[in-house]
């Protein structure tokens, strides 16, 4: 088998790979049969050289290769007839920007495997950046904090040669006590978690969050059923919850009315309810001022995601009473900071944590015949026709 590491090619440009030199080094110890070579790139975080001089192979064209790796969307016009990829194909809740790419799969004959639904038998993600997406998101978030207060300034994540030096920036953070509320326990929560820890902000419970004054900063991290409840008053439990999210009305605003800062981090499911509503935002009761979107639904359940920020220009401001941008530091304005590509902004850290998971939850399902199913469940096409999982992709393929 000869596998081949792409480079990105989406703009903006993405510095994250999905081995690393030491991981390539590694899976060519663990598997002596494989042949494996690396597609050149000026803009990766690890230059072509220390690939090189762990001897691992160069080569700009990967026709000879049997499985290709990426991170991001391939470029169209750059997919290979007949070949089995694996990369983030952002196409299985139908996004639109994606269609053109899922046909020209189709028509190619190509077997496309997507990293975001590579599960074990339990449903549980084998693979993914959330854990990165977490901890820049919780780090803008302050970063954002300190620009519209004024108390502190923090050197932006991707200025940073490592996470090591961004987390030497969290010494210039000073806080007053004010209240963070973090949504979401997955990946994403944990990397928010993570940061919130090495800063020291203490965590509290739901009950002293809503209830109690604090002289110092705290926060406190949700469930889904902390802020969602049945319309009907009758029993929730997260089991209904996933199955009849339309039966669910939101309940944040309780938090919303004590808060300051919102980390959302949860995973929104196409029929749950908003967080919170346009009319929520313009309410007197509703505090928060600064909201660090890393799931970044665009008009989605976070109401003041109106667009999506970038690393660059990571802040804008929502205007409540107009339903509209505006200046980020009004006192009347929400400070928004809503990246969809926050692991690009640690792509050393973030690829080797990638790397690890792919090896050890991933490849060998790649040399076993997939014994597992794990990649027969992550299966979005196979040679050009949708598998069974994801016919419901068929009608958005060919519209």
């Amino acid at each position: 088998m000869k596998i081949g590491i792409l480079r990105e090619s989406k703009s903006p440009p993405d510095k994250r790979v999905v081995l690393t030199p030491i991981q390539c080094s590694e899976l060519l110890k663990k598997y002596p049969q494989t042949k494996l070579v690396v597609q050149p790139s000026q803009m990766r975080k690890f230059s072509d050289h220390e690939y090189i001089s762990r001897g691992i192979c160069m080569q700009e064209d990967l026709s000879d290769c049997d499985v290709l790796f990426g991170v991001k969307e391939v470029l169209a016009d750059s997919l290979l007839e007949g070949k089995r990829y694996f990369f983030f194909s952002h196409t299985i809740k139908k996004q639109s920007h994606n269609r053109e790419l899922l046909r020209r799969i189709l028509d190619l004959n190509i077997t496309l495997i997507d990293y975001e639904v590579l599960t074990d038998d339990s449903g549980r993600r084998l693979v993914g950046f959330g854990r990165y997406a977490g901890i820049v998101g919780c780090y803008n978030a302050f970063l954002t904090y300190g620009m519209r207060t004024g108390r502190f300034d923090l050197k932006r994540v991707y200025l940073c040669e490592d996470q090591k030096e961004m987390e030497l920036e969290l010494k210039k953070i000073d806080l007053s006590n004010i209240k963070i509320v973090s949504t979401g326990t997955g990946r994403v929560g944990r990397g928010v978690k993570e940061l919130l820890s090495i800063l020291g902000v203490k965590q509290v419970s739901v009950d002293a969050f809503l209830n109690d004054t604090f002289n110092e900063p705290v926060f406190v991290q949700l469930e889904s059923l902390d802020y969602y409840t049945r319309a009907d008053a009758n029993q929730s439990s997260k089991k209904d919850f996933y199955e009849n999210p339309k039966r669910y009305t939101s309940d944040f605003m309780k938090f919303a009315s004590v808060s300051d800062v919102l980390i959302a981090g949860h995973f929104h499911a196409p029929n749950a309810p908003s967080l919170f509503t346009r009319d929520d935002a313009k309410l007197n009761q509703f505090k928060i001022r600064v909201v660090s979107d890393i799931s970044c639904d665009i008009n989605g359940p976070i109401a003041s995601t109106i667009r999506s920020s970038s690393i660059i220009n990571p802040i804008y401001g929502y205007n409540p009473q107009l339903e509209s941008e505006d200046v980020f530091n009004k006192e009347s304005v929400i400070s928004v900071v809503a990246i969809d590509n926050l692991p690009c902004e640690l792509p050393k850290e973030a690829s080797e944590g990638f790397g690890d998971e792919l090896i050890e939850n991933v490849l060998p399902s790649l040399f076993n015949a997939d014994n597992d199913g794990v990649l027969k469940r992550a299966t979005i096409c196979d040679s050009g026709s949708l598998s069974s999982l994801y016919n419901y992709l068929n009608k958005y393929a060919n519209i």
